[in-house]
C-alpha cells in the first residue's frame, strides 16, 4: 500500500528541500530572515494563486455533485473539530478553554499544506479536482466556530465571532480568487498567467523557506511537555487523514482528490485559527496550538503523511 518511491519523491521535491533549509538555517543560527511585509505578501499572493487556479478549473469543469462534497466537508470539519477537543482533554489533559482552542486549530485546515498535496498530486500526473479549494472554507469555518462554542457553549458565540473567521484573510482570498478565475475572462487571465501561474512553484519555495524558519523557532519552546504534544500532533493528524480519505472515496472522489480531501483534514491551521482564537478566547493558550500545528503537524504532513494519504486513496481506487 505504502510506496517507499512515492516517500522519497516527496522528500527530494523543491518544496520540502526549501522547508528543510529553513529548518537548517534555524539550527545552524543563521541570520537569514524574512523581512514581515515579506511574509504578508507571500501568504497573499499563494492563496489568492489557488483560488484563481481553482476557479480557472471549476469553470471549464465544475462536479454535478458539488452540494454533497459541501455538505461532506461540512460534517467532517465538525468531526475532527469535536474529536481534537476530546482527544485533547484525554491525553494533553488539557482543561476546557485549552482542548477548545486545540480543535479550532486541528478541525480547520492548512492552507499551506493543501497547496503542497495539490502540488503533490501534480507531479503524480493526476491533479486533484479544483472544487476542492471552495472546500477548504468549507471545512474551515464550522471547525473554528465550533471550537468557540466548545469554549464558551453554543450561546457565548456572538455575531462577531462568525464575522471574524468569514471575513478572515484565508477564507477572503481563497473564496475572491475562486470567483475572480470562475468569472475572467481567458484573454483577461492571460495577462495575469505570467505572475500567478508561472511564478507558483518558486513563491512557494521562498514561503516554505519561512516555514522553515518559523517551525524550528516554534520547537526550541516547547519543552517538557514535547513527546506528550509531538504524539498528540502527529496522531490525531493521521486519523482524521485517514477518515478523509475514506469520507472522499465513499462520496465518489478520484483517488487524487480524495487523498487531497484527507491531507485538508489531517492538517492544522496556524494562520487563521490562532487569529479568531486569539480575539474571541484570550485566556486560551494559542502559543502553543502554533507549536503543536506548524512544529510537529505540518512537517510530518509534507514530508510523510501526503505520501501516506495517496497510498491510502489509490489503494482504495485499485
Amino acid at each position: 500500500m505504502f510506496s517507499t518511491d512515492l516517500l522519497a519523491a516527496n522528500l527530494l521535491s523543491p518544496v520540502v528541500l526549501a522547508f528543510a533549509l529553513g529548518l537548517i538555517a534555524r539550527a545552524l543560527r543563521s541570520d537569514l530572515e524574512m523581512p514581515a511585509a515579506i511574509q504578508s505578501y507571500l501568504s497573499i499572493f499563494l492563496l489568492l494563486a489557488i483560488g484563481l487556479k481553482g476557479g480557472v478549473a471549476l469553470r471549464q469543469d465544475a462536479p454535478d455533485n458539488l452540494p454533497v462534497f459541501i455538505m461532506a466537508t461540512l460534517l467532517l470539519g465538525v468531526v475532527t473539530a469535536a474529536s481534537a477537543y476530546f482527544l485533547a482533554k484525554l491525553w494533553l489533559r488539557d482543561g476546557r478553554t485549552n482542548a477548545a482552542a486545540m480543535a479550532a486549530h486541528f478541525g480547520s485546515v492548512s492552507a499551506v499544506t493543501f497547496i503542497a498535496a495539490q502540488q503533490f498530486s501534480e507531479r503524480g500526473g493526476q491533479a486533484a479536482d479544483s472544487v476542492l479549494v471552495a472546500l477548504v472554507v468549507a471545512m474551515e469555518i464550522p471547525a473554528i466556530l465550533i471550537g468557540l462554542a466548545l469554549a464558551k457553549g453554543a450561546k457565548g458565540v456572538r455575531w462577531h465571532d462568525i464575522r471574524e473567521v468569514v471575513t478572515g484573510k484565508t477564507a477572503l482570498l481563497l473564496l475572491g480568487g475562486l470567483a475572480i478565475g470562475f468569472l475572467s475572462s481567458e484573454d483577461g487571465l492571460a495577462k495575469v498567467d505570467a505572475m500567478y501561474f508561472q511564478l507558483f512553484q518558486g513563491t512557494l519555495m521562498l514561503f516554505m523557506l519561512d516555514m522553515g524558519m518559523l517551525a524550528a523557532g516554534q520547537l526550541r519552546v516547547v519543552g517538557r511537555e514535547a513527546f506528550k504534544l509531538g504524539l498528540f500532533a502527529t496522531v490525531v493528524p493521521l486519523l482524521h487523514g485517514l477518515l478523509g480519505v475514506l469520507v472522499g472515496h465513499w462520496i465518489g472522489m478520484n483517488a487524487p482528490t480524495a487523498a487531497v480531501f484527507g491531507t485538508m483534514a489531517a492538517s492544522a491551521s496556524y494562520i487563521a485559527a490562532p487569529a479568531s482564537i486569539r480575539a474571541s478566547l484570550p485566556e486560551a493558550n494559542v502559543g502553543r496550538c502554533i507549536t503543536a500545528a506548524l512544529g510537529f503537524t505540518f512537517p510530518f504532513n509534507l514530508a510523510i503523511g501526503i505520501p501516506v494519504y495517496f497510498a491510502i486513496a489509490n489503494s482504495l481506487n485499485s
